[in-house]
């Protein structure tokens, strides 16, 4: 796979090239992206269906939800896992669901005017949470090592695994901030980039873009790789650039469900 390629899920080739879920960080920084776009009245009505609490309040929520009884249907709803050589839409589809379907099911709810106030609350967080599970390339890792859970590295000389090395322990190595400093840093695209993050999206394009990068951190992450600056220096690009275009897209889908005067930039989202 080329360069060019990878970039696609890039911004407008702002990163050079020289991810269970993003850990807590990762998903506080992926919302507090999206609350920096949202426009008033998405926020507001946002809010308000979250009992007075932002979207970064929940931005974890589904991830120790999933592990309950009452929300044990969603713990396949994190990822979409394809083997080595199977083509990403020659995947076999999970009958209990995988985070592409799931986001476009909740997406459904929340424009769903028969939906109760509860229906909707509960899609709102799941889809906040699952907007940053696709971004992150261990989530659409291979079935056969359960997304590099099984897949064996060495980290800075520690017995690790690549999906706990992209999950929290590659971006605290790249950056020791706050999700609000993660935001601060890294979200500072002018409107052109913007829209080229976001135009056209569907979360099917969305796992693809991340399919492919998984792929690559495969093909450059063999098993007892043992991993070190190099590694953080190489990669540290891709996880900002994942950070951000969560965020932007999840603002995106917020803006589209819930203000009016909203013109949707993603291409599944109709009004």
């Amino acid at each position: 796979m080329n360069t060019k390629t990878i970039l696609t899920a890039g911004i407008l080739g702002l990163f050079a090239f020289p991810m269970y879920p993003w850990g807590q960080k990762g998903h506080d920084t992926t919302a507090f992206i999206a609350e920096n776009h949202l426009t008033p009245i998405t926020k507001a009505l946002c809010e308000e269906l979250l009992d007075g609490k932002s979207i970064v309040y929940y931005a974890n929520w589904l991830d120790n939800a999933s592990h309950t009884p009452e929300y044990a249907y969603t713990k396949t709803w994190h990822y979409k896992n394809i083997d080595a050589g199977v083509a990403f839409e020659d995947a076999p589809l999970l009958p209990t669901g995988d985070v592409v379907r799931a986001i476009e099911e909740q997406v459904k709810i929340l424009q769903d005017r028969d939906a109760t106030r509860e229906q909707k609350q509960l899609a709102l967080k799941i889809v906040v949470h699952l907007l940053g599970d696709i971004h992150q390339p261990m989530h659409i890792g291979h079935a056969s090592d359960l997304g590099g859970n099984r897949w064996s590295v060495k980290y800075f000389g520690k017995d690790s695994n690549i999906h706990s090395v992209w999950d929290s322990s590659l971006p605290e190595s790249a950056h020791k901030w706050s999700y609000t400093e993660w935001q601060q840093q890294i979200d500072r695209l002018n409107d052109e980039q913007e829209d080229f993050v976001v135009a056209g999206g569907t979360p099917a394009k969305w796992a693809k873009e991340t399919f492919n990068i998984c792929t690559e951190v495969y093909n450059r992450t063999p098993e007892d790789s043992k991993i070190s600056y190099d590694y953080v220096a190489g990669w540290a690009p891709f996880v900002e650039t994942q950070f951000l275009k969560g965020g932007l897209r999840l603002a995106d889908v917020l803006n589209s469900i819930f203000d009016s005067q909203y013109k949707p930039k993603n291409s599944f989202i109709k009004k």
